[in-house]
């Protein structure tokens, strides 16, 4: 089969265009720059200058493939110019979309993201949950990914459009470079101050989470949606499985969700007259008070999902930082 794979350089989108040239497929990737993806050029993908903000620069190289993977997406937190989330996420989206209609391609999987919930408070929600846009959001990309899913993507499933949507939750796994791997490392060089006590996710293996796009291509139903989301755990249980793993203590501070939204309130009058570490900005405070929750019993029963161990996953993920680090293993 030949598919079409935006955001092949991310870091899930890299993971499915892995997976799908393992079993034999053909791949094209739209790449700004198509010098600096080597990487999957190496790997067999047949690399296209494309950019999903322009639809002008996709069509000749989307048509005629067997299905569409629409990956790519803006995933920043605490940065000021926040342009790319409209750009990207919304905008993308919907070129991306639009081109699968006019080519008239048999099926696409759009990745969404558990974050169109915002804050579910605790809540281990299912696809049927709907959070409304009441102008509250966490962040700008749970405002943003919520317009792409509701405002652009399932408006033109209704219309028909053979569109599978995938809703990921926390992705971790050797490579990454988001906050994830950020709090990784500061743990791992004793850097890490403190962890809020009740920041929960849902956790996947990013390997789980390419799969989980597969089955959705392979066996997903045009129209549904599926958490693919890992096991629920707090960032606090997270620590404490990788100090077993690793030998390196935990933080031992836990600010309770009252005690980091005051400091987020503080950080948002600070950060007006001072440049602030993302991860301290109000806006990445917020984001450590939400929890971001869902069930994937329905991915597991309509596609077969299955997902590893968590505790099997962090290790992996902890040696490759380790190693990258420098640091001596832990003895297994």
């Amino acid at each position: 089969m030949k598919y079409y794979v935006t955001g092949a350089t991310g870091f899930i989108g890299g993971h499915v265009a892995r997976h799908l040239i393992t079993a034999g497929h053909t791949v094209i990737a739209p790449v700004r720059t198509p010098a600096k993806a080597q990487d999957l050029v190496d790997l067999g993908v047949n690399v296209v200058k494309g950019d999903v903000t322009d639809k002008e620069s996709m069509p000749a190289s989307m048509a005629g493939v067997d299905g569409v993977f629409h990956i790519a997406g803006w995933y920043k937190i605490g940065v000021k110019d926040k342009s790319m989330g409209m750009s990207i996420n919304v905008d993308g989206t919907r070129n991306v979309l639009q081109l699968m209609k006019e080519l008239n391609i048999p099926k696409g999987v759009y990745t969404s993201t558990l974050a169109v919930n915002s804050d579910t408070h605790g809540k281990i929600v299912d696809e049927t949950y709907y959070h409304p846009d009441d102008g509250h959001w966490v962040s700008e990309y749970d405002r943003t990914k919520w317009l792409a899913h509701y405002a652009v993507a399932m408006p033109m499933v209704k219309e028909g459009l053979p569109l599978v949507t995938v809703m990921p939750g926390l992705v971790y796994g050797p490579g990454d470079t988001s906050t994830v791997h950020e709090t990784l490392v500061q743990y791992l060089q004793r850097k890490l101050p403190m962890v809020p006590a009740q920041t929960t996710y849902c956790w996947a293996h990013v390997d789980d989470i390419a799969r989980g796009h597969i089955l959705a291509m392979e066996k997903g139903t045009a129209g549904e949606e599926y958490i693919i989301a890992g096991p629920v755990a707090r960032v606090v249980d997270i620590l404490e499985i990788a100090e077993k793993i690793t030998g390196v203590p935990a933080p031992r501070l836990h600010p309770s969700p009252g005690v980091v939204r005051a400091m987020a309130s503080l950080m948002s009058i600070l950060e007006k007259v001072i440049p602030l570490p993302e991860t301290y900005t109000a806006e990445g405070l917020r984001v450590t008070t939400a929890t971001y929750l869902g069930s994937n019993e329905k991915a597991q029963r309509e596609l077969g999902y299955t997902l590893r161990p968590l505790e099997e996953g962090l290790r992996e993920t902890l040696l490759y930082e380790m190693r990258k680090l420098g640091m001596q293993l832990p003895q297994i």
